[in-house]
């Protein structure tokens, strides 16, 4: 007879998104069990040894912003960091560090271990028990491959890429997970059994190449950045006054490349008919830009530490699924790469995950009551859209048990909002990536004001102390200071235009404030110093919202606007059972799309795939709505 056990949710998968989801979770008093299949797992970065990047920076500054920890942990751990599109605007400006691995790992698998109310057992999930709830089925247990049975109210599934996985090198495919790790075994088909919907996704990781075996000096250096923000609240700058960052370095494929790639392209996985799961869009292998940019002479690679202690060295933008004598050959053909031995071989990886249309913003299955899903389980791609949405399940599965409102984000107030609005209003048939361009707000949604966004919402969730609560109304309350300083700090021509020609700027015919100075582009807060001498010491990160918010604050206004306007859709309800086949005038596509989807709010259903501005309107037509 198997044994009983008990727990008020159990979290499957201790990845980017299961750490995340338990850690809230418990965090709020609820008692929960993290499963994973080897503890040595934990908190692995079986791809780039990287946290942040485009878009990504914002998510890990949200997460932050919340009460999430891939953050602090990432700030510990920081052997080089860079700003990335410093030539663009603040908006589109994203923060990304090089991790070290090893030790990413260690301190959050200790995190893990010593948060109350969580248990970490190494155990493998098989089956998922359901009973049926008022015609629904209701989550009531796990059951690991031990026979185990864990009695729970909630359960979070985020498996990553390690459901039903299997790993391809040329003509060679095996069962496992990232790593050579096992796979998860069973889960899927007793997933699909209670009613959900699984798909088939892939990625890959390049090979990994010991560092005495490239020759540097034929390779462009990439430094780190000098003044180093710190991605967490609980850090400042000062963390990093004695970090010697370890650099970066950049490399191109050339036509020898090319043609190696080329001669041998059938014997990819990829384009031998092996991998059937669709793979990322905007993380190719180098096989896959080759056929998709085919005029391009060469493609840029970066050279990246895996970490502080070890030889490791990862190629971005090499992933591949070609076999290993062609990784030789094509990795040898590389300036510098001439000797370069392969310490860890590339490949392609294909999984199981689940259609994100079945569940609601809070990430509950809509079908499955208490079942939740997060991470790459959901079809997203990276560690922080996985640890993004880890998050919010695991806060709104912990207030589903203490009987508490979930917490939904809203697609106006930050990149996690759009990033979930996003997977379960519109579903994606590839893994899924952030980018900035994915939201239409992103003018309001900078990294440096994610803690004004998010950090109440935080605060309120319970995830937030109250120490660091009152330290963010402080910094809130220097930066509000300090922008009315410069709005009412007038300067006449005499006093600005010297500094103004200086810089090639037009002279001043009339007093302005330093706030307009500070408006016009070639203008930082920085230069302003040199007519602003009664400014305050400011911390660099309040310093930096200050000239942001001012440089931008007509652009934002006009944004805010339009969240105003777009929020009389979001706050319209839309009743659970509506039979959208009955609505007379509503496009055919359109009453399926809705039927399936079953958006909460009109705001939702506009932006599902397939629903057209004037099925809207017909649909509030026949509710009544205006």
């Amino acid at each position: 007879m198997a044994f009983q056990y008990r727990t008020q949710v159990a979290m499957i998968g201790a990845g980017h998104a299961g750490i995340e989801a338990a850690l809230a979770s418990a965090r709020l008093g609820v008692e929960t069990v993290l499963f994973t299949l080897s503890l040595d797992a934990l908190a692995n970065l079986p791809c780039n040894p990287s946290i942040g990047g485009t878009a990504k920076g914002h998510l890990v500054y949200e997460i932050d912003a919340l009460g999430g920890e891939m953050g602090r942990v990432a700030d510990l751990v920081t052997l080089q960091s860079r700003t990335l599109n410093t030539g663009k605007g603040a908006a589109v400006q994203s923060k990304r560090i090089q991790a070290d691995r090893r030790k990413y790992q260690s301190i959050m698998k200790h995190t893990v271990e010593t948060t109350p109310h969580l248990r970490l057992i190494q155990a493998e999930i098989v089956k998922l028990h359901t009973v049926e709830n008022n015609g629904n089925k209701r989550v009531c247990a796990v059951e690991t491959k031990l026979g185990e049975i864990w009695e729970c109210e909630r359960v979070i599934v985020a498996t990553g890429t390690y459901l039903e996985s299997a790993i391809f090198v040329g003509s060679v495919s095996y069962e496992a997970g990232p790593d050579g790790l096992l796979p998860a075994k069973g889960l899927s088909s007793s997933l699909a059994e209670a009613g959900v919907r699984i798909v088939r996704f892939k990625t890959g990781t390049p090979a990994r190449v010991k560092r005495e075996t490239i020759d540097f000096s034929q390779l462009e250096e990439q430094p780190g950045e000098e003044m180093i923000l710190p991605y967490s609240a609980c850090h400042d700058e000062s963390l990093f006054a004695s970090l010697s960052q370890i650099p970066c370095h950049i490399v191109y494929t050339n036509s020898e490349t090319h043609r190696i790639i080329r001669d041998n392209i059938t014997r990819s996985a990829l384009y031998s008919g092996k991998i059937h799961g669709t793979g990322p869009r905007y993380c190719p292998s180098i096989e896959d830009k080759l056929v998709r940019f085919a005029d391009k002479e060469r493609h840029q690679l970066f050279v990246e530490p895996m970490g502080e202690n070890t030889e490791e060295m990862y190629i971005q933008g090499f992933s591949t699924s070609l076999p290993t004598d062609v990784q030789y050959e094509m990795l040898r053909s590389l300036k510098g790469f001439e000797k370069a031995e392969i310490m860890r071989y590339a490949y392609a990886i294909e999984y199981d995950c689940a259609d994100p249309t079945q569940m609601n913003a809070t990430l509950e299955f809509k079908n499955i009551q208490g079942l939740y899903g997060a991470g790459q389980f959901n079809g997203t791609s990276g560690y922080e859209e996985a640890a993004a949405q880890g998050l919010v399940a695991g806060i709104n599965a912990a207030r589903a048990v203490l009987g508490k409102d979930p917490i939904v984000l809203e697609r106006s107030g930050s990149y996690i909002g759009t990033l979930i609005d996003d997977l379960v209003t519109k579903g994606t048939n590839e893994p899924y990536r952030m980018m900035t361009s994915r939201s239409e707000y992103r003018l309001l949604l900078r990294q440096d004001n994610a803690d004004q966004r998010l950090t109440p919402i935080g605060y309120e969730a319970g995830l937030i102390s109250e120490a660091r609560y009152q330290a963010f109304l402080a910094k809130k309350a220097l930066q509000d200071a300090e922008i009315d300083r410069l709005e009412r700090t007038h300067l006449s021509p005499a006093q600005a235009n010297p500094f103004l020609l200086s810089i090639g700027e037009t002279e001043l015919k009339s007093g302005a404030s330093l706030a307009d100075l500070l408006r016009r582009p070639p203008v930082t807060y920085a230069s302003l110093a040199e007519i602003d001498p009664d400014r305050p010491v400011l911390p660099a990160a309040v310093a930096l919202t200050v000239e942001v918010s001012i440089k931008y604050e007509g652009y934002a206004n006009r944004q805010l606007s339009e969240v105003a306007r777009k929020k009389k859709l979001e706050e319209k309800k839309l009743p659970v059972d509506l039979d959208y086949q009955k609505i007379r005038g509503l496009r055919l596509e359109a009453a399926q799309k809705l039927s399936a989807i079953r958006p909460l709010t009109v705001g939702q259903a506009s932006r599902i795939s397939g629903v057209s501005p004037a099925d809207i309107s017909v649909l509030l037509i026949y509710l009544g709505m205006k």
